[in-house]
């Protein structure tokens, strides 16, 4: 190979490979997505058969485009490993339990709801809280929860609660 040619393949890829470190730099805040954690977990029973859990968490939304609120989930994995999907209460029934439910003590953020935006940069607090079909021991058992949080246009977010 001659020394002139090898300088030219050289230069080529050096241009190839700061052209890509621009695109993924460029492109760095285009991902749709919350990066967060589960600061709080309440749990209290409503009868025998049936419990509530309020969870509070912090996100924040590291990209360049707001992030829209399509629908909150919890999941509940038991010990053994089965998932239990909680009904989400919606905040008008959320003040009503905790007026009801003294076990569950102040509520102290807003629930994320439906249609919700994050702007870009922006960080909140937020809660949620969902009834299971599980008496509260169960509940009280599990090995963890995950908070899901789908944006409008499809990407899912899941806080998962380390315990």
């Amino acid at each position: 190979m001659s020394k002139g040619f090898l300088n030219a393949l050289l230069a080529g890829l050096a241009i190839i490979a700061v052209a890509v470190a621009a695109m993924l730099f460029l492109n760095r805040g285009s991902r749709v997505g919350l990066d967060g954690q589960i600061m709080k977990v309440r749990t209290a029973p409503l009868d025998e058969h049936n419990s509530v859990a309020v969870i509070d968490f912090r996100f924040r939304n590291p990209s360049h485009v707001p992030f829209w609120v399509r629908t909150v989930t919890v999941v509940m994995e038991d010990k053994d490993g089965s998932l239990y999907q909680g009904a989400t209460v919606s905040e008008v029934d959320a003040k009503r339990l905790f007026a009801g439910i003294p076990l569950l003590g102040q509520k102290y953020n807003q629930t994320l709801l439906m249609r919700d935006q994050v702007a870009p940069g922006a960080s909140a607090d937020r809660m949620v809280a969902a009834t299971f079909n599980a008496p509260a021991a169960r509940i009280d058992a599990r090995k963890r929860f995950v908070v899901r949080i789908e944006d409008v246009d499809g990407p899912v977010t899941e806080l998962d609660e380390t315990k």
